[in-house]
């Protein structure tokens, strides 16, 4: 399974960097869309939308991004505190309280709002093709990737410890650990290469970035949770080794989320 996985690892990443550091601005709009419509894809699957239902839940969801992309949408501070209050206050209610994905439109209006919020991060964070741009996305989505990373192998030679057990069994506090250091080492890193082009002093940025880690757990944690309660193993099949694009950005759609919201309303 590991070696599945990084084969799979491997041929994706160059894919990555070549969107993030050549596409121009639309094309990079239209492959981060692609990236977030198939994750928005398998939520509907685990949300029981079928059918003509489902198509008209993604091409609506497409036509809304279109629209966005083409009139110059940029959501305002009330959007950006409504995604906060998603991910600092309902998702760790979800979690505790273990609800199952409702049916319906209150199912595709919460796909919106786990969806969407990341999307406008991938564009706000890379507005152009520049190199600084794409290296400050990168950094940002990097600390993700070293979260998972470190939580991986120190759950693995560490973990005793449960971290939620009826939601995801193979996490534990020892991974948790293991991912704050590691995050901590990263973004000491990057801060120092110049790559978050961030104004803020290192001892700001620590606190933030560790704080993003926990965002980043919640984010995995919960869609461990939606495809528990859908009684599936992995969101689709899509990504040899890694399960479905879901799986695969849980994590990630909560920290673009949360990092975006609070730089423009920090800002």
């Amino acid at each position: 399974m590991l070696k599945t996985r990084i084969i799979t690892a491997l041929v994706l990443l160059p894919l990555m960097l070549a969107a993030l550091f050549f596409f121009p601005p639309a094309a990079w709009a239209a492959f981060s869309w692609l990236i977030i419509v198939l994750a928005m894809w398998e939520y509907a699957r685990m949300a029981a939308i079928r059918g003509m239902q489902q198509w008209l839940y993604l091409g609506g969801s497409t036509l809304l991004a279109a629209a966005a992309w083409f009139s110059g949408f940029v959501p305002d501070g009330t959007m950006m505190a409504i995604s906060l209050l998603v991910w600092l206050v309902l998702a760790p209610l979800w979690l505790r309280k273990r609800w199952a994905i409702p049916g319906g439109m209150p199912a595709m209006v919460l796909g919106w709002l786990l969806m969407f919020p990341a999307w406008f991060a991938f564009l706000a964070w890379h507005p152009d093709s520049s190199a600084v741009s794409g290296k400050q996305l990168l950094a940002v989505m990097g600390l993700v990737w070293v979260a998972d990373v470190a939580a991986y192998f120190a759950g693995k030679a560490f973990g005793k410890h449960k971290l939620a057990p009826a939601i995801s069994p193979g996490k534990s506090w020892e991974g948790v650990v293991g991912a704050v250091i590691g995050v901590a080492a990263y973004v000491w890193l990057v801060n120092d290469l110049g790559w978050l082009n961030i104004p803020l002093p290192l001892v700001l940025l620590l606190p933030l970035a560790l704080g993003l880690t926990v965002v980043s757990v919640v984010g995995d944690l919960l869609e461990s949770w939606f495809k528990r309660s859908a009684g599936i193993k992995d969101s689709s099949n899509l990504l040899p080794g890694h399960g479905g694009v879901y799986d695969r950005i849980d994590s990630l759609i909560a920290v673009l989320a949360v990092s975006h919201a609070l730089r423009l309303l920090l800002a």
